[in-house]
C-alpha cells in the first residue's frame, strides 16, 4: 500500500532522504524510527503529496503520487504532529469541513462524525470553537477528521504530543484494531520507542536520510551487541551510524577498525 523507489529530497547542499526504497503492505502498522533530523518528516511530506521528491518515486495504492496526487489522496489519511485547524470554527464544523473537501457523501458523513467524535472523546466539546482546544484536543480532532473518508492508508507524524496516557492508550488501541480488523495500513512515525515495540508489525530506522534497518521488533533487536529494550537497540544503532558517518568523513574504512 505504501511503496518508494529511490527517493531522495534535497535542501540546496543538505540532502535530507537519500534514495529511500521501502514497501508496506496492506494491513500493516510500521513504525517509523530515527533521531531529530533523519528524515523521517521529510519522507512523510513527499509520501503525502506536500512537498515534491529531488529525484524518485512514491506510490499510495496503485497511484503514484507525484503523477496521480488526486487518486493517491483519496486513499491517504494525513495526521500531522502539529495539526492545524480553522480557530472560527467549531470542532463538528472543522469535521463537516474536512468531509466537504473529501466530498464524503450527507449520508456517509452523518453515520461517521458522532461515532468519530466519540470514539475520540470530543462529543462534550465539539460544539465549542478549536481556539479554545488543548493541543491533546486538537490532536483528537486531527484523528477524527481524518477517518471521515474511509483511509485505506494513514499516515501519523509524531501523535502522541499533547496526549495523556489515558488517551495514548484510547488512540493506540483504535490505530492497532483498524490494522487487524479493517485492513488499514499505518506508518506512523514516533520517538515514543516503548509505543512502537508495542503496536509495530515492522519497524524502519532512518538515519541521516538513509534507511539503516527493517525489520520485526524481534529482529531489530538481534541487531544488538547486547540484549535490551528496543530504546537501548535504537541509541546503539544510531550510535554506529554516527562513528561509521565520522571515520567515512576522516578517510578511514569502518572495515578496517579495531
Amino acid at each position: 500500500m505504501i511503496e518508494t523507489r529511490g527517493l531522495t529530497k534535497r535542501f540546496g547542499d543538505k540532502l535530507a532522504v537519500d534514495r529511500l526504497n521501502l514497501s508496506i503492505a496492506e494491513g500493516e502498522f510500521f513504525c517509523f524510527l530515527g533521531p531529530n533530523g533523519a528524515g523521517k518528516t521529510t519522507t512523510i511530506k513527499m509520501l503525502t503529496g506536500l512537498i515534491q521528491p529531488t529525484a524518485g518515486s512514491a506510490r499510495v495504492g496503485p497511484y503514484d503520487v507525484g503523477e496521480q496526487p488526486v487518486e493517491a489522496k483519496k486513499l491517504l489519511g494525513y495526521i500531522p504532529d502539529h495539526p492545524f485547524l480553522y480557530d472560527k470554527l467549531t470542532g463538528r464544523e472543522f469535521m463537516a469541513f474536512v468531509a466537504g473537501l473529501y466530498q464524503v457523501p450527507k449520508e456517509r458523513y452523518e453515520a461517521l462524525c458522532e461515532p468519530l467524535l466519540e470514539t475520540f472523546e470530543l462529543s462534550a466539546v465539539a460544539n465549542q470553537l478549536t481556539e479554545n482546544f488543548s493541543h491533546g484536543m486538537r490532536q483528537k480532532l486531527s484523528f477524527a477528521s481524518c477517518f471521515l473518508h474511509e483511509p485505506k492508508v494513514v499516515v501519523v507524524d509524531e501523535p502522541w504530543v499533547g496526549l495523556d496516557p489515558k488517551n495514548i492508550r484510547s488512540v493506540k488501541t483504535y490505530l492497532r484494531r483498524r490494522t487487524q480488523e479493517d485492513g488499514l495500513t499505518i506508518l506512523m512515525s514516533t520517538h515514543t520507542l516503548s509505543i512502537a515495540e508495542e503496536v509495530a508489525d515492522r519497524i524502519g530506522i532512518i538515519h541521516r536520510g538513509k534507511l539503516l534497518h527493517v525489520g520485526t521488533v524481534g529482529e531489530i533487536k538481534s541487531l544488538a551487541r547486547e540484549p535490551g529494550s528496543l530504546e537501548d537497540v535504537f541509541l546503539e544503532l544510531t550510535r554506529q551510524a554516527e562513528d561509521e558517518a565520522a571515520l567515512s568523513a576522516a578517510g578511514v574504512s569502518p572495515v578496517g577498525v579495531g
